[in-house]
């Protein structure tokens, strides 16, 4: 699992210009190690000195890649007690979910691919089941989403955004519906810290007017127009991940040789499967 690269050294991203802390690659590294080890929800991982051995970083870069790991809730550290694999967001116990990897292209790809069956759906059933005052909570919600893209505040954006659709998800009426849109969120929000630094991976006033379009056809009924609203939102946002995740493969060589074989394969076959711009516009 030890990497040939200085761990704690800083490496470009030419996306954005900026570059991505030591801390950021040894929590990916870590990851890794939770995948390769089999650990799931519960089980003891050894100690800081003892990850920073493994990862191949010192030990005060391994302590805020773990104290990363916490916050976004994969890892748990318990004072006295040691650090520990956190249960899945939700409080869901599937294993796959515990070893999802944020910033795998292929695990990013099935997230996407899994929240447009899900919202979809949800924002269909939206349009024919919720009640004045969840249309109400839906538009006021998606204004203040426009609001915040136009300002370009991404963290006003972020709390509308989240709004928004768990307001979708309340007037769908079905409770396992709402509680899966706030999963497949909690999971995507972890792909925005370790990739993107927790900015948004495109346009914060695109989605914005998306949102609107959807509020509209949930106010107005039409459920149909609903869940092709919602596919295309989500697919927007695929594209803008897929971007962003190419442009990371100038960054590759900061992982271990064989991990970053794999996600070259995997980004240029995802990449050559994709349209080109122009055929996407053209459809």
């Amino acid at each position: 699992m030890r990497s040939t690269a200085n761990a704690d050294s800083q490496w470009p991203d030419e996306a954005s210009g900026r570059y991505r802390p030591g801390y950021e690659l040894v929590a990916e590294r870590l990851l890794n190690y939770l995948a390769e080890q089999n650990l799931l929800p519960g089980d003891r991982l050894p100690t800081e000195q003892g990850l920073a051995e493994i990862l191949g970083a010192s030990r005060n870069v391994t302590r805020e890649a773990v104290k990363v790991l916490s916050a976004i809730g994969r890892l748990s550290v318990r004072k006295g007690a040691g650090i520990f694999v956190a249960v899945s967001p939700g409080g869901l116990a599937d294993d796959q979910l515990a070893r999802f990897q944020p910033t795998s292209m292929e695990h990013v790809l099935m997230l996407l691919d899994y929240r447009t069956v899900i919202e979809s759906e949800t924002a269909r059933r939206a349009a024919t089941q919720a009640t004045p005052i969840e249309v109400r909570a839906i538009r006021e919600s998606a204004q203040l989403s426009l609001e915040a893209g136009r300002d370009a505040d991404a963290d006003a954006f972020a709390q509308a955004d989240a709004a928004f659709h768990d307001a979708v998800g309340l007037a769908a009426h079905n409770v396992f519906l709402r509680s899966s849109v706030g999963n497949v969120r909690r999971l995507a929000a972890q792909s925005d810290v370790l990739l993107f630094h927790g900015d948004a991976p495109g346009s914060l006033e695109v989605a914005a007017h998306q949102h609107m379009a959807i509020a509209t056809a949930v106010a107005a009924g039409e459920s149909e127009r609903a869940a092709e609203l919602m596919t295309e939102h989500i697919d927007t946002t695929r594209h803008q991940f897929e971007r962003k995740i190419r442009d990371r493969l100038f960054n590759l060589t900061d992982r271990p040789r064989d991990q970053t074989a794999a996600d070259v394969r995997t980004s240029k076959s995802v990449a050559e499967s994709q349209p080109s711009s122009s055929e996407r516009s053209a459809s």
